[in-house]
């Protein structure tokens, strides 16, 4: 009976639109009351829920994101990569696919990037004849690799749910990252090659382009600083993200001068609001797991998953349908939450790699930031650019297809996403 309360009333919360925060913490409050499972632990599950040490990376990363969002860097990053590939066929597509890694690599957010990439290249791709729906589309898609390419908020959350190192995680996800921009990038040419969009006629001199390398030299050295000392282990990946802050300060305030001291109050205020948001479902998504590891949800639909096949293979590829079908309804912390207890075991019983199989889960819910109902790279985009979530959708088919390929790939190659966290000694299987 406590199982079917806890699942019918998140699922009848989820339907009637209550934010899945919300959906979360009634559902697992309501079950704990009603059967009187210990209310007492309501709030030593509410604080243990987010005092962890590698959850205080989380507000630290996405305050750097705002700030150098605010300094304006994206700017100075795409005119570098302008002003070296622009003049390709599909040229300033594939602009936006590399100033997403990049940008991707500060912010550790989709929506983020996409917001800061779209503002900055979506009225160049317009005035150069790209189609409006594909150019949303283009920049949508390409902010997936925003949760995969280090460091990466879905990674922190991934490693805290599951006890694996999150700087392990981080590198693990380089290659695969660096994968899918690559495939990625090849879809933007080939659609842009059919359609015939050109590339810049003016791509400027190389006095021009060192200029621009100069400019953008402190922003694209940002992933290095903070990538290198995780992989050096100069600092763990919450210490990087306290060095991310000071060093963005640093590039924003003394290098670029974009933004001064009174800008401040409101860079904390809307990195204060937007990490509260994420910690508000982490907090209530404690709850419910408890709650759902209590009334034996867990240890049930675990059961079930084991019972469908005997082969890991199998397993991975129905649980990434799975994940593509949540990814279209939920965002990505929540499915984390909802899944990982779950598939903890499944994963042990199958002896599948957490790290490798981290890097699957997360290039699998990147997917779905960029599927309707529920994409949010899609509804940034459309605001963006002005047009319906529906023409950015239909235009984001070859890149979400594009993307399952690369998923197939790391799914059966494990080597991609192990070799340098093992060479670089942070991880032993």
């Amino acid at each position: 009976m406590e199982f079917l309360l806890i699942l019918a009333l998140f699922l009848i919360l989820m339907v009637i639109g209550a934010p899945i925060g919300t959906s979360l913490g009634v559902s697992a409050v309501a079950t704990i009351m009603y059967f009187d499972l210990g209310a007492e632990m309501l709030g030593v599950n509410f604080a243990s829920g987010i005092a962890s040490f590698p959850l205080l990376a989380i507000p630290f990363f996405v305050l750097a994101g705002v700030i150098l969002q605010r300094a304006g860097i994206a700017a100075h990053i795409a005119n570098f990569f302008e002003l070296l590939v622009g003049r390709a066929t599909g040229g300033l597509s594939i602009v936006a696919v590399l100033t997403c890694m990049f940008w991707g690599a500060m912010s550790g957010s989709g929506p983020a990037t996409t917001a800061a990439v779209g503002m900055i290249l979506l009225t160049p791709m317009l005035n150069n004849g790209y189609d409006k729906a594909f150019s949303g589309a283009t920049i949508a898609n390409a902010s997936d690799l925003s949760i995969i390419i280090p460091p990466s908020i879905a990674f922190i959350i991934y490693g805290n749910i599951t006890s694996v190192s999150v700087s392990a995680l981080f590198v693990a996800g380089i290659i695969p990252g660096l994968l899918t921009g690559v495939a990625t990038m090849f879809v933007a040419w080939y659609i842009s090659y059919r359609r015939g969009y050109r590339g810049l006629v003016c791509r400027g001199c190389m006095a021009d382009l060192l200029k621009a390398l100069r400019q953008s030299f402190w922003a694209l050295l940002a992933p290095v600083v903070i990538l290198g000392g995780i992989y050096t282990g100069i600092f763990t990946p919450t210490e990087a993200a306290v060095v991310a802050v000071f060093y963005s300060l640093f590039v924003a305030v003394v290098i670029y001068r974009s933004i001064g001291w009174r800008d401040l109050i409101e860079i904390l205020v809307e990195s204060a609001v937007t990490s509260s948001v994420i910690m508000f479902i982490v907090a209530f998504a404690g709850i419910f797991t408890w709650a759902a590891s209590v009334t034996g949800v867990i240890d049930t639909l675990a059961d079930f998953i084991i019972r469908i096949s005997p082969n890991a293979v199998v397993m991975i590829v129905l649980v990434n349908i799975l994940l593509f079908a949540l990814g279209m309804i939920l965002d990505a912390i929540s499915i984390s939450y909802l899944l990982m207890p779950i598939l903890i075991p499944v994963l042990s019983a199958f002896h599948v790699d957490p790290v490798f199989y981290g890097v699957i889960f997360i290039s699998a819910l990147a997917i779905g930031q960029a599927t309707p109902p529920v994409g949010v790279n899609l509804f940034t985009a459309a605001n963006l650019v002005g047009c319906e979530v529906d023409e950015i959708a239909k235009e984001a088919i070859p890149y979400v297809a594009m993307d399952f390929v690369v998923l197939i790939v790391i799914s059966l190659i494990p080597a991609l996403s192990l070799f340098l966290p093992q060479w670089a000694g942070l991880y032993t299987p």
